[in-house]
């Protein structure tokens, strides 16, 4: 189908609205210097729970998997957050695609955009964008390994203002890994959209070929910062300006 048929606009968010400097430069560095103060503030809460249960999960995985991660100590508070914090460290810098993780950042920066030491940045286009596309009456849907608190969190508190008034749904990675091909099938059923109907922009190769694995057209998004990307055959922008 050409674009003239999409009905839907499934865009990444690092490297496609926002740029990387802000995610690696700004948001992760303060996720990992808070994660301490965090964790013993709230390590009883429901939710910090869930994600310790997770963080339990994963590590086991990398245990069993030969990855020689460092020790969860679970026999007291302090040993529980010292040792939380070391692992969610060590997560970090593999840039792993966690759950839990970034579970537990969305958590972190929520704190950080009340409090305003946090303040998110976009593109200038993607502004625009969202008022055309959804003047044209096209629904807007956001897909990133970031969670959906944190997307929200991200597009709520922009230099640009409020954009999530623009955004129909969230998808993170419960849904699946952006690199399997089921995770934009299930996301097409989510949505009741045929995945022919939905253009998928992001700023990653990889991405983009599962997404075309399951019928969805593409878009590799080209901005400043972006690390060069293989010649892969999908067709190439520059600013969401040029998808009209």
């Amino acid at each position: 189908m050409s674009e003239s048929g999409i009905s839907t606009l499934l865009l990444d968010i690092e490297g496609t609205t926002t740029p990387i400097d802000f995610v690696y430069d700004v948001l992760f560095p303060y996720a990992r210097t808070h994660a301490r103060d965090f964790l013993a503030g709230h390590l009883e809460s429901e939710e910090v729970q869930a994600d310790i249960a997770g963080f339990l999960k994963e590590h086991s995985a990398d245990v069993t998997q030969g990855f020689a991660p460092p020790a969860l100590q679970m026999e007291s508070e302090p040993a529980i957050v010292d040792s939380l914090v070391t692992y969610v460290h060590w997560l970090m810098d593999r840039d792993r695609k966690s759950t839990p993780l970034k579970s537990l950042q969305g958590r972190i920066w929520d704190e950080g955009y009340r409090s305003g030491e946090l303040r998110s940045q976009v593109f200038d286009d993607v502004p625009r964008a969202f008022e055309r596309w959804r003047t044209q009456g096209k629904q807007i849907c956001i897909y990133s390994s970031g969670s959906v608190l944190a997307q929200k969190l991200l597009f709520a508190h922009t230099e640009a203002g409020d954009l999530t008034r623009y955004i129909d749904e969230y998808f993170d990675t419960n849904v699946g890994a952006k690199i399997q091909p089921e995770s934009y099938t299930r996301i097409a059923a989510a949505l009741k959209r045929s995945p022919a109907e939905i253009l998928f922009v992001s700023d990653v190769v990889a991405e983009l070929e599962a997404a075309r694995q399951a019928g969805l057209p593409t878009r590799l998004c080209v901005r400043p910062g972006n690390p060069a990307q293989p010649e892969a055959g999908h067709l190439r922008t520059r600013s969401l300006d040029e998808i009209s």
